[in-house]
């Protein structure tokens, strides 16, 4: 997915007044399917209980078709052996303050996402993926205050690439717990 992508998105929200940025959207997304959940291409604004996007789903057309596509992505970087997964956040263009907010967003609609799928219930979760939730959630309960320099760009590059590793450790066992079940 790209920086068109993030854009493109964040354009579709608003027209369908969701009340949610597109990095929360595809954070909840994430966390949805890295924790094994499966809402399906048509239908995870419902799993997700975000109402606009359940309404444009249920109505097709142009906007459901753009979520299906949003979704088969998702889904696809997700599972991407390669991990080349990332958060759909702002490209690096963008104020380093609208990139690290987005990060918060993005941390904040994972845990929820990952909420949804419920991996605790399932016994899922080592001691290293509760701690890294834990480090998520102080993340996505931050108000970072940024200036723009190199020390705060590494600083930013360095938290994305937490988050990045993190969603994917938390994948891998999720799915390593799936199959013990």
């Amino acid at each position: 997915m790209t920086q068109s992508d993030h854009d493109e998105l964040e354009r579709l929200l608003a027209r369908l007044t969701a009340g949610v940025d597109a990095a929360e959207v595809h954070g909840a997304l994430s966390g949805y399917l890295c924790a094994g959940g499966r809402g399906g291409a048509d239908a995870w604004g419902e799993a997700l209980a975000i109402d606009a996007l359940q309404e444009a789903q249920a109505e097709g057309g142009a906007a459901a078709e753009a979520l299906r596509d949003l979704y088969l992505a998702t889904a696809a970087a997700v599972a991407d052996e390669d991990d080349g997964f990332a958060p759909l956040l702002p490209d690096d263009d963008a104020a380093l303050s609208s990139r690290a907010n987005a990060l918060v967003a993005w941390c904040r609609g994972f845990l929820g996402g990952v909420g949804l799928a419920n991996p605790r219930a399932r016994g899922a979760l080592s001691d290293e993926a509760e701690e890294a939730l834990s480090d998520l959630g102080r993340i996505a309960a931050s108000e970072l205050t940024v200036e723009e320099g190199d020390a705060d760009e590494d600083a930013y590059a360095e938290v994305l690439e937490f988050v990045r590793v993190a969603a994917l450790m938390l994948r891998d066992e999720c799915a390593a717990a799936a199959k013990r079940h």
